[in-house]
């Protein structure tokens, strides 16, 4: 197995000619993206795969430089002088670059999403952390309905083994059309993502449409054209899964899909009936880990709505969070008027208002995407925090990708935090 242990900078400049550069013009923008929305997995890269201690990872960001057939090459530099702990002066570690290897070399960019992953899980495995899996599960649809103007829920199912453990032990079961899948539906975490196979569904409606038809759906003879039309513009979404719990007769769950316009994932969720099977292909953890302590704000839309709720349902803080909510519909804002906030640890019994958090609404009576809108959630932010002085700790929200990337510094310089402590980021790009 490649050795994932990596080059000294030192030497990794004479030893460039070593790896086979990638000549693709995709490279540049996905190094730019994996450096705006990735920066935990890189310091865990380095955590993992390096020398560097706690200590020192601690006075650093980082961005990757290259990508390589052979790997990643991931220079550090220090954070700003402005968040640096007092004293620390360590200008070893500024401009140092660090080689990454991959388990197996790639020979174009279409394999790197697969070597990262393979590289994230690694890391993941060896810090103790949860990873992404590779899994696919198989859910009942049980029911949908709205519960806000434009939020539809769906109630899935999935039977399970007798289980005391928050995570529902694994095992390969057949749900009840006797499809077979992997089971693990976790209980206890917010923003946990899958992401569902659109096409199951579209091949599966045509299979019982040719059925009607009296043919067997293992005698389908229509052509690949006619395939092809079944077939949804976009063959995967990524979903929340809102909350799961263990039930009597298995588990139950809820995903909730902002509908809005005329897109794959809204027109999936809105034609699925009760009797269906959904597919789940990937699966993995949201970032939150960094809200467990201190004045946090989360910034969230449509998209990113039931990560919060159920962050706010497994609030494990003693100081309730600001909530700001950006929707495009003012009827999409009453989402959390049945959400409750699990009791805040240490909080003053007899003060009631420790045990709420708080809702900033902001309507923009229009698609919640851009860098105005950035500017706007900004300012907002400011005039709340003129009239309630708060000291914000920790940020965590999740926007369109044009958003975040204009939001992201707006936040450092108002709020004066490092970057590992705003955590933003992105849900759907405005395509």
């Amino acid at each position: 197995m490649t050795n994932l242990l990596l080059a000294s900078t030192e030497n990794i400049d004479n030893q460039n000619s070593q790896y086979t550069p990638l000549n693709d013009p995709e490279i540049a923008s996905v190094v730019a993206h994996i450096n705006e929305e990735h920066l935990d997995e890189l310091l865990g890269f380095l955590s993992a795969f390096t020398s560097l201690s706690t200590t020192e990872l601690d006075l650093v960001d980082a961005q990757i430089t290259d990508i390589y057939a052979e790997g990643i090459a991931i220079q550090t530099f220090l954070k700003s002088s402005e968040i640096q702990p007092a004293g620390a002066h360590n200008t070893s570690l500024d401009d140092q670059t660090f080689f990454i290897a991959f388990a197996a070399p790639i020979s174009q960019l279409d394999d790197l999403q697969a070597q990262y992953i393979l590289l994230k899980q690694r890391a993941d495995k060896k810090l103790g952390k949860k990873t992404i899996k590779l899994t696919k599960q198989v859910f009942d649809v049980q029911n949908s309905y709205r519960v806000s103007k434009n939020m539809l829920r769906l109630e899935l199912s999935m039977p399970s083994l007798n289980s005391d453990t928050p995570l529902i032990n694994t095992a390969q079961l057949s749900n009840a059309k006797g499809a077979t899948s992997s089971m693990s539906v976790p209980t206890n975490e917010a923003g946990y993502a899958y992401l569902f196979d659109l096409e199951h569904n579209a091949m599966t409606d045509a299979l019982m449409t040719d059925s009607t038809d009296g043919n067997k759906a293992s005698d389908y003879k229509t052509n690949d054209s006619e395939k092809e039309n079944v077939r949804p513009a976009r063959p995967h979404c990524y979903y929340t899964l809102r909350k799961a719990w263990q039930a009597d007769n298995g588990i139950r769950a809820w995903v909730d899909v902002f509908l809005h316009g005329n897109t794959p994932g809204g027109n999936w969720a809105a034609t699925l009936q009760a009797g269906e099977t959904v597919v789940t292909k990937r699966e993995f953890p949201e970032k939150v880990e960094h809200l467990r302590d201190g004045q946090a704000v989360l910034i969230v839309d449509e998209t990113s709505m039931p990560t919060a709720a159920r962050l706010l349902e497994l609030w494990n803080n003693p100081t309730p969070p600001l909530v700001i909510c950006v929707t495009q519909d003012a009827g999409d804002q009453s989402y959390f008027d049945t959400v409750k906030m699990r009791s805040c640890l240490n909080c003053d019994t007899e003060n009631s208002s420790n045990n709420y958090f708080t809702v900033l609404p902001i309507v923009t009576n229009q698609p919640n995407s851009g860098a105005e809108l950035a500017t706007l959630i900004d300012r907002e932010l400011g005039d709340y925090l003129t009239n309630n002085p708060l000291k914000i700790d920790k940020v965590w929200g999740a926007l369109e990708a044009n958003t975040a990337k204009a939001l992201r510094p707006l936040l450092k310089d108002r709020l004066e935090l490092s970057r590992t402590d705003v955590v933003v980021k992105v849900y759907w790009r405005h395509d």
